[in-house]
Parts: C-alpha cells; sequence; structure tokens
C-alpha cells in the first residue's frame, strides 16, 4: 500500500495555529486507499495555539520566523522533517496544507525583511524537505483539482 505524508490538520487533527482543523472530506475520499502518516512539525515543536509565524527571505536564506518575537523558527521544524523522513522512508506522496509555512508546497507565502509580500508561491520547510528527497508532493487544493481533473 502506498504510504503519504499528509499534514495532520487535513485529518481532522486541531493542530493549526488557532487549535482548529482543516478537515477535507474530498481529499480524504481520494486518497482512501492509501496508508495516511500525519504530521505537523509546528504543532510537535511549538503546541497548539501557538503565534503565527511566516516565511521572510532575507537576501540570503528563507527563514520561518515567528510574527509575535521575530525568532528564527526554522531549526526545530527542520530537526522534526529530518526525524519523520528518518522514520518512514518508504513514504511515497507528500501532501500539504496550502499556503502553510512548514508544509505548502508551491502557495507559502514569502515576505522581505519589511514584511512585503514577494511571493505567493514558496515552499514551507517540510515540504521543502520532502521534495528534497525526490518525494512528489502537493498542496492539498492542487492534489485535489489533479485527481478530480479540474
Amino acid at each position: 500500500m502506498k504510504k503519504v505524508a499528509i499534514s495532520a490538520c487535513l485529518l481532522g487533527n486541531r493542530c493549526r495555529y488557532d487549535g482548529s482543523d482543516n478537515y477535507d472530506p474530498k481529499l480524504l475520499g481520494l486518497l482512501e486507499c492509501y496508508e495516511l502518516i500525519p504530521f505537523c512539525p509546528e504543532d510537535f515543536c511549538y503546541g497548539t495555539p501557538r503565534p503565527t509565524m511566516d516565511i521572510v527571505d532575507d537576501g540570503k536564506n528563507q527563514k520561518v520566523i515567528s510574527n509575535l518575537t521575530h525568532a528564527d523558527l526554522t531549526p526545530p521544524i527542520k530537526e522534526y522533517a529530518k526525524a519523520f523522513f528518518d522514520n518512514n522512508k518508504d513514504i511515497e506522496l507528500f501532501i500539504g496544507k496550502d499556503r502553510s509555512p512548514s508544509c505548502g508546497v508551491c502557495s507559502a507565502k514569502v515576505y522581505d525583511r519589511d514584511k512585503n509580500l514577494i511571493s505567493s508561491k514558496g515552499t514551507g520547510v517540510m515540504a521543502q524537505y520532502a521534495k528534497d528527497l525526490g518525494i512528489e508532493a502537493y498542496d492539498a487544493e492542487e492534489y485535489i483539482k489533479i485527481k478530480k481533473g479540474i
């Protein structure tokens, strides 16, 4: 059975920054013949609820920065991603939550240091890790469109 890494909030886990979820029955219907392996680096690293965070490009690197403390939150998310994929070496597909600074595959917002939007097509830290491993990766909304032929 094909193993799919999926953002836990899409399964109904209340792990979004505000304690809510992004349960998506349409998506889950498309994945019913796969083994789903949930993940949420932000909940694991920072708990729920938590302050929002954004990807900030400082001209050299992209980092996930807390909107409350302005701290760089990237290292623990990268460590979580490495451990997740080290423990799940047979993942064949990654489905992330659109626009997430951790899980967004091609829809995360990227800002400059002054918080000006420079892209709406960024890749979150965990999604980038999956892509670097050569894992097929999609945002949830994109995956639904592809599978439904929209």
